[in-house]
């Protein structure tokens, strides 16, 4: 099955600029799109929970997924990496129009694959010592490290509870919170919301 994959951030960016795209690519290629996909939805969203998901729950070896470029799967590489790899794993393919790719079971793509895996993991080595140092020098200066005593009960059940410290870290370096967002793979509102709610101190 050869499924063509298409998805915009928002209902007013159009679909039919991709859809272009991957017909013109498959009528060079002499392919047939089986199946579409279409969603309107941020690519910061888990693919788990996106229509997405459910296509690659279903693909088998052999089936193919095209999409005009990387970043219509997902907005960060730890996302892009899960969904190739769980590709890999299920022998169906991706190729991608703009960025030339064509990611299938061969030594090529796992190479390719392995050096985006690599870029990842230095990447989240480099953040986890960003954030030691960053709080070993806040306890150094005597400042408080994690959520403020007295905090309700029903801010543990937050999804955004387990980074409070990450994102008090962050916030104090000057990261802006759409990054932060992106990072943690969550909705700018939803940060937002946590932070207004959670980690403002109260006047006195």
């Amino acid at each position: 099955m050869k499924y063509g994959y298409i998805r915009v951030s928002s209902d007013k960016q159009t679909v039919e600029n991709q859809r272009f795209e991957i017909n013109r690519f498959c009528l060079r290629e002499g392919i047939a799109v089986d199946g579409w996909i279409e969603e309107t939805v941020s690519g910061t969203q888990p693919y788990s929970k996106r229509q997405l998901g459910k296509l690659l729950h279903h693909v088998n070896k052999g089936d193919l997924i095209i999409c005009s470029e990387l970043s219509r799967l997902g907005r960060n590489l730890y996302m892009i990496m899960e969904i190739l790899s769980l590709c890999m794993n299920r022998g169906c393919a991706v190729w991608t129009i703009k960025d030339g790719y064509r990611l299938g079971d061969d030594l090529q793509s796992k190479v390719l694959a392995f050096a985006f895996g690599l870029s990842a993991e230095i990447e989240r080595t480099l953040i986890s010592q960003r954030t030691r140092e960053a709080l070993a020098r806040l306890k150094a200066e005597g400042k408080p490290i994690g959520r403020p005593k007295g905090s309700r009960t029903r801010k543990e059940a937050h999804p955004l509870f387990r980074h409070e410290t990450y994102i008090r870290l962050s916030l104090s370096r000057g990261t802006s919170q759409r990054e932060i967002a992106r990072r943690l793979h969550c909705n700018r509102s939803t940060l937002r919301r946590f932070i207004t709610s959670n980690m403002t101190t109260p006047n006195p």
